[in-house]
């Protein structure tokens, strides 16, 4: 019998199996962390860098790595699992009800049945039967069918979303998983059987609940529960935004491209978001009595620059006087910067704030004093002055953006009252369909990675590798004041996904196969493939003050 050699990094062990053999036939148990030590479920395998489910077929030499829930791939193969487990359950319970997973939250997954309150009692019926089907360790199976096939199962499962979605695409054949006889697609790998997911709960929420998954710092346990009423108002007015327009998922906004209707999309959006740059204005000018100060955060990539540029123009219209203090200028020399875990410098650290010396700027500027405003000097790793001098007159507004701006610790010396703080980033509601919302956190990656090549000279693949450590330091430092903000803005437009596909594909193309960032991008491609791209003469419509020229080029703020 034929037989292939297979390299498992895992363990550094070689194997000789027959043609055909299934990666699970080799996986182990559990992996190992090399960072905490600590032991972790196989819940799928990188393949050559590529993701693959455990009954993945091996007819050629491969190098394979088994990942748990460490991973942030083992984390989305146990969220699409867990998203059908829940769509299985919620069928065989409520088989006249259409079940939607509608956006993520800080603690979960907002689930509802649509436009439908379901009571306490319901949801602690689905958790049951989720719990149940659990127990009984049933397989996750994948076939592929004809699209125009699984496209009229989909509508007889009144899942309209998942067959536009197909429709729009034009493809002869797609994946369709089953699971107790319930059929769907989740646009990439499942664990091998329900048996994998364990740890959940239902929380109820809103109209629906919160589906909660596993901790990723304790997989035993469920993340901690988090109610965050401000980001959610948001994400909601989105969704109204979305139903308004008609574009509630990419199946639509592809039905939109594909009738020529991408230049009226462009300007309704950027109409839509000059209007909330404005309303951010009136609310200032209301409060202008008692506030001079504006702080602005946001995460990575997620449109804080221009947003304070766009919000600068509509104070002016408010007849205010803006003036803009760079937070970046108040780093300490960096003999006095906090160092991380692993010994490197922690720019991002409140710490590496001269916060002593903000405070005091900001506390001469309000009690109407002239102050001299710092340069850093980032090649020479230290502050110095240039007679740049600032006081603030009547009429002048203070304008500052920085990731630490909604922490009440940089500046506890100021009298609060006299800020007002803004949390921006790019909160989209869009849905592939009525299971599979799209991350916010990738939208907010294609984002920077498209600006990083083009402004910064760093690389696709460099962006991608950096990106893990970038989300650690929103998590730390950003996301938990993110309800500190006085308002909320929603920096998201909903022709961007088909802009970005046009600029990002290309770059994602040249990550090699033997690259570490090749599963990533592999997985990036992939969800932009269920996107159709703007072409030029659409791209040449986006105005130059667009916060999408940020990332493209072309802005004239």
């Amino acid at each position: 019998m034929e037989k292939i050699t297979i390299s498992c990094i895992n363990n550094g062990k070689t194997y000789e199996l027959p043609l055909g053999e299934k990666l699970s036939s080799i996986a182990p148990e559990t992996v190992t962390d090399p960072k905490t030590g600590k032991e972790y479920p196989v819940l799928a395998a990188l393949v050559d860098h590529q993701l693959k489910q455990l009954d993945f077929q091996l007819f050629f030499p491969h190098s394979v790595e088994f990942i748990g829930y460490n991973h942030p791939e083992g984390r989305r193969t146990y969220l699409r699992s867990l998203s059908f487990l829940a769509q299985c359950a919620a069928r065989k319970l409520f088989p006249d009800k259409v079940f939607k997973i509608n956006h993520s939250l800080p603690s979960g997954l907002y689930c509802k049945f649509r436009a439908e309150h379901i009571a306490d009692e319901d949801i602690m019926r689905l958790r049951d039967e989720m719990r149940r089907l659990v127990v009984l360790d049933l397989p996750f199976t994948k076939t592929k069918m004809r699209s125009d096939e699984a496209c009229a199962l989909f509508r007889a499962q009144n899942q309209k979303l998942k067959a536009a979605l197909q429709e729009s695409l034009g493809t002869y054949f797609c994946s369709v998983y089953f699971l107790d006889g319930v059929a769907d697609n989740f646009y990439g790998p499942l664990v091998p059987s329900t048996g994998f997911l364990k740890v959940f709960d239902l929380m109820p929420f809103h109209h629906g609940f919160c589906l909660q998954y596993p901790s990723n710092d304790d997989i035993t346990r469920t993340i901690a529960r988090q109610k965050q009423k401000k980001l959610t108002v948001t994400l909601k007015e989105y969704g109204y935004w979305c139903k308004a327009t008609g574009v509630v998922s990419v199946g639509a906004l592809n039905r939109r491209l594909l009738e020529g209707n991408a230049v009226t999309l462009i300007n309704l959006c950027e109409a839509r978001q000059e209007r909330g740059y404005a309303d951010l204005a009136d609310k200032i000018y209301d409060a202008r009595d008692r506030v001079k100060i504006v702080f602005l955060a946001g995460p990575s990539s997620s449109g804080k620059t221009s947003s304070s540029l766009r919000l600068a123009q509509q104070c002016m219209v408010r007849e205010m006087n803006p003036k803009v203090i760079e937070l970046d200028n108040y780093f300490v020399s960096r003999e006095r910067t906090p160092r991380d875990a692993d010994g490197n410098y922690d720019y991002e650290a409140l710490e590496a704030m001269d916060l002593e010396l903000l405070g005091q700027h900001l506390n001469t500027l309000l009690a109407g004093g002239e102050v001299e405003l710092p340069r850093f000097d980032f090649k020479e790793g230290r502050p110095f002055f240039e007679g740049r001098m600032m006081h603030l007159e009547e009429n002048d507004i203070l304008i500052m953006e920085g990731i630490h701006a909604l922490d009440p610790d940089m500046v506890p010396s100021v009298d609060q009252s006299r800020i007002f703080r803004i949390y921006a980033s790019a909160l989209t509601s869009l849905k592939l369909d009525e299971n599979c919302c799209i991350s916010t956190t990738d939208n907010r990656l294609l984002r920077r990675m498209v600006r990083d090549n083009r402004v910064r000279g760093i690389t696709p693949e460099d962006t991608l590798l950096r990106w893990p450590s970038v989300r650690r330091g929103e998590d730390k430092y950003i996301f938990p004041f993110q309800e500190n903000a006085d308002a909320q803005f929603n920096t998201a437009l909903l022709y961007e996904l088909p802009l970005l596909r046009y600029y990002a594909e290309p770059l994602l193309r040249r990550i090699v196969p033997s690259s570490p960032a090749y599963a990533e991008a592999v997985r990036l491609l992939r969800f932009l493939s269920y996107i159709l791209p703007l072409q030029p003469a659409e791209i040449a419509a986006i105005p130059p003050t667009s916060i999408l020229r940020e990332f493209i080029g072309g802005q004239t703020l």
